[in-house]
């Protein structure tokens, strides 16, 4: 989880991602804030998020992002 916060926070260091619950709805990440996070998270984490995982929901925090993360790396 730290990893993911320290690529989140590369991102936007003025906001408390283990806090944040609403990232997309309140427009703190945007489209090209979650392609750069796909991308950082492949890297770092050798996970590719398919297309229809690429929803508000699995963005929305740090601990839902996470959890894709995770459930991905089990599949």
């Amino acid at each position: 989880m730290n990893e993911l916060l320290e690529i989140l926070s590369e991102l936007h260091p003025d906001v408390d991602f283990e806090a944040e619950e609403n990232l997309v709805g309140d427009k703190i990440l945007d489209s090209l804030d979650i392609v750069s996070l796909i991308s950082e998270i492949d890297d770092k984490f050798d996970v590719t998020i398919p297309p229809e995982e690429i929803i508000p929901e699995n963005f929305n925090s740090a601990k839902a992002l996470y959890a894709l993360i995770c459930r991905l790396d089990e599949e």
